[in-house]
């Protein structure tokens, strides 16, 4: 029978408690975990100090690695690579590194496709497939590390797929790269995305969690998100502000809002001035996002449009930061809202 159970879907009291199990001291389930996590081996073979009865065990019922590089592709107008990664089961998902000075960013994906439907996003329009587990969204990012010459900064979970509705698994992948025994990553430099999962992002909340959290706003009003989000007609966006204004603030933890620009739809003078009015009081980051074209009905601003909300924030400050994020890798479709791929046939 071809084995599929991943061994880092595990963590590390998991791992610990496989171990005893399997009849061995729980301490090798810490060893194993720095294996896989930490020194990032590919094989059993390569854990000196595990028992070898137990790496048989092991390597009976259990795979280590379970996604492969089926095609990568490199931006030819700044430093970012797109990976195309295959699963176990033929199925295809996006990861994106970008470089940019002393910073390597990963994005990384949480399902194989979409069911929240963002029309102007190219995720959304694939539909959803599954869940990925925490081993393959770890995956992602030991896929990198090995490929990219450049030691990993940041993660963000903005790829393919709605993290909230993949919560356990996104939340343990995070912990593993904030585990001192793994990637050792500050959680300050993790952030997780959301479309606006409002059970999620109050358990998010009660949990304390320490990852920094990003709300997918693009909207300054409930008509105009309807229309480009339809999660809003579930979860609109004053029931979100209010569960954010619970969320413990520091200066090492800000909430961001992403507000993707789209022309003639989102990006007026008026858009600007409520959206002023609407987060003047919280304390946060507002990233104004030009849109990255895919099809469709939806075109980016002009640079003055852009330049001119931008304006219209800053002249009416309130708490909050604003910065303009120009995406990276559009040339081969990496940036944000246009990972995609049509080989979930």
């Amino acid at each position: 029978m071809k084995k599929t159970k991943l061994i880092k879907d595990f963590n590390e009291q998991e791992l610990s408690d496989l171990c005893k199990s399997l009849d061995f001291p729980k301490f090798h389930g810490t060893q194993i975990y720095k294996w896989l996590f930490q020194k990032k081996c590919n094989s059993f073979n390569e854990m000196t100090n595990v028992p070898q009865q137990l790496k048989e065990k092991i390597n009976t019922n259990y795979i280590i690695d379970c996604l492969k590089i089926f095609k990568k592709n490199k931006s030819k107008i700044d430093n970012t690579t797109k990976f195309l990664l295959e699963t176990h089961d033929k199925r295809y998902i996006e990861t994106v590194s970008m470089i940019d000075e002393n910073r390597h960013t990963v994005c990384i994906s949480s399902q194989i496709g979409c069911n929240v439907d963002c029309d102007f996003c190219a995720t959304g329009k694939m539909g959803i497939t599954r869940n990925l587990s925490s081993g393959e969204i770890t995956e992602q990012l030991l896929i990198v590390n090995k490929h990219i010459d450049k030691k990993i900064t940041n993660v963000v979970f903005m790829g393919m797929g709605e993290p909230f509705l993949n919560y356990n698994n996104v939340i343990n992948a995070a912990n593993n790269f904030s585990n001192p025994k793994g990637f050792n990553l500050s959680t300050k430099k993790i952030t997780i995305s959301t479309a606006g999962i409002l059970p999620q992002i109050k358990k998010f909340i009660s949990e304390n969690q320490k990852f920094k959290l990003a709300i997918s706003l693009n909207a300054s009003n409930d008509k105009s998100r309807n229309t480009i989000m339809p999660i809003n007609k579930k979860w609109n966006i004053s029931s979100i502000l209010n569960e954010i204004k619970k969320y413990k603030f520091n200066k090492h933890r800000v909430i961001m809002f992403e507000y993707v620009l789209l022309a003639g739809i989102n990006d007026r003078y008026e858009d600007a001035m409520e959206l002023s009015k609407m987060l003047k009081n919280i304390s946060c980051k507002i990233n104004l996002i030009p849109f990255n074209e895919i099809y469709g009905q939806y075109k980016r601003p002009s640079i003055n449009s852009i330049n001119s909300f931008a304006k219209v924030l800053h002249e009416n400050k309130g708490q909050y930061r604003v910065f303009v994020r120009w995406s990276k890798g559009e040339d081969i479709d990496a940036a944000c809202g246009q990972l995609a791929t049509n080989s979930n046939e």
